[in-house]
């Protein structure tokens, strides 16, 4: 299931105005994502998300901590994936590809999509901060399998060691002692 990018009503309007769209750009992906997530659940099938509901959080977060969300509207949002939570199943893994920055905007350059002509360095730079908490955190529920995306030369071949790294790796953990402080 792919982002949705060419059909999406907001996405210009956003990248024009940040701090006016960016409520309604959050709310369109939530609910955009979350239709695919009830999709999936209800076909009882496995399937592959581009980007999942559980990262629009980080978008979110980042907006209003960089003053481009209203604090009100960023609780607002908070509230409603909290209530859309109660019906989603969390992921069976995450695999996150992680890029530098400066190689997102270098690609973000290359694709020339006139809409994304105003991204900053900046802006992604936060968004990779935004990554490494939610991966951190999420990483404490569901395994999350950390691909250096710029490694690899094929999509084929970096999809040959995630799938390797899925099915041989253990996510067993050991606890040899108790530690009550934790």
């Amino acid at each position: 299931h792919y982002e949705p990018v060419t059909d999406n009503e907001y996405l210009a309007d956003f990248y024009r105005d940040t701090p006016r769209y960016s409520f309604a750009m959050q709310v369109y992906l939530l609910n955009r994502r979350f239709q695919q997530h009830q999709e999936i659940i209800w076909r009882g099938r496995s399937a592959v998300q581009d980007r999942t509901i559980y990262e629009d959080s980080i978008f979110a977060k980042m907006l209003a901590t960089t003053g481009l969300m209203d604090a009100r509207d960023y609780r607002t949002y908070v509230d409603l994936f909290k209530n859309m939570s109660n019906f989603m199943c969390k992921p069976s893994v995450i695999v996150y590809l992680d890029v530098s920055p400066a190689s997102s905007y270098e690609r973000i350059r290359m694709r020339s999509r006139d809409v994304e002509s105003t991204i900053k360095l900046e802006y992604l730079e936060a968004l990779h901060a935004g990554y490494a908490e939610f991966v951190q955190n999420i990483s404490k529920v569901v395994p999350v399998i950390r691909v250096d995306y710029e490694r690899f030369a094929t999509a084929e071949e970096m999809a040959e060691v995630i799938r390797r790294e899925y099915l041989d790796a253990s996510f067993l953990r050991q606890v040899t002692r108790f530690d009550p402080t934790r």
